[in-house]
């Protein structure tokens, strides 16, 4: 069995008197690892705590062997944790380039602006372009792009396809899935169970606050029942194959 990158154990979190993360408990290995859930579940929180952002929380958060809780944000992202934050979060007075040039760069991590416009040619054509004015594709491109500059050996992304046409959604998947085969830890928290069934065999499905099954990509899309149960969804239809 692989060993565990990162490591959730008896992790509880609270909004005020609110008890939003109930014992949640996985580990995520070298492999992909997708979070699942519908809205308002608490996948976003779980993010936030284990990247430092919210303190009102307890229990172990610990990342190739060393805890994470009680760190800041600052000091976890040196640890190999990179981020991609729900809504992107981008500068809108900053330029694509401007976004880029601003990471520190630390160690001799492979990943450079170059690299991250030879990963996303689209951003090499708008290096001037202020972030309000990409389009939501490239935006999420600049916010990948721009985690990756960290070197992380860990990426957690948050919702990545929000707001997404779906031609765009496909292009961000197989740029992830580029990058997960290049050695870059995933672990993707998503609602769409096209998106993280593509990305990762291994699904944890969240509920209210607690993981409330561990299953595969496969096991997922043929069961209607578990969709339904689960994510409030119809069956999933099949992806076309090119």
């Amino acid at each position: 069995m692989s060993e565990s990158v990162l490591e959730v154990k008896d992790l509880n979190a609270f909004y005020g008197r609110a008890h939003v993360l109930q014992d949640v408990a996985f580990t995520v290995d070298e492999r992909p690892v997708a979070i699942i859930g519908r809205n308002g579940m608490g996948k976003s929180t779980l993010c936030q705590v284990i990247m430092g952002m919210l303190t009102s929380a307890r229990g172990s958060v610990r990342f190739r062997g060393q805890e994470l809780m009680g760190k800041p944000p600052y000091r976890i992202a040196r640890e190999g944790l990179g981020f991609v934050p729900q809504g992107r979060r981008l500068f809108p007075s900053l330029s694509t380039d401007e976004h880029l040039q601003i990471i520190p760069r630390r160690g001799n991590g492979g990943w450079t602006p170059k690299r991250v416009y030879e990963t996303f040619p689209r951003l090499a054509a708008r290096k001037s372009t202020g972030a309000a004015q990409l389009s939501g594709g490239e935006q999420q491109m600049l916010a990948i792009g721009r985690a990756l500059l960290t070197n992380p050996k860990l990426l957690i992304m948050d919702e990545p396809s929000e707001g997404l046409a779906p031609n765009i959604v496909e292009s961000v998947i197989d740029t992830i899935s580029t990058l997960a085969g290049q050695g870059v830890g995933l672990l993707v928290v998503e609602q769409n169970l096209g998106v993280a069934t593509a990305l990762a065999e291994r699904q944890l499905v969240m509920v209210a606050g607690r993981i409330a099954a561990e299953t595969t990509a496969k096991e997922l899309i043929g069961n209607i029942d578990a969709q339904r149960r689960f994510l409030g969804v119809e069956p999933l239809a099949p992806r076309r194959s090119s």
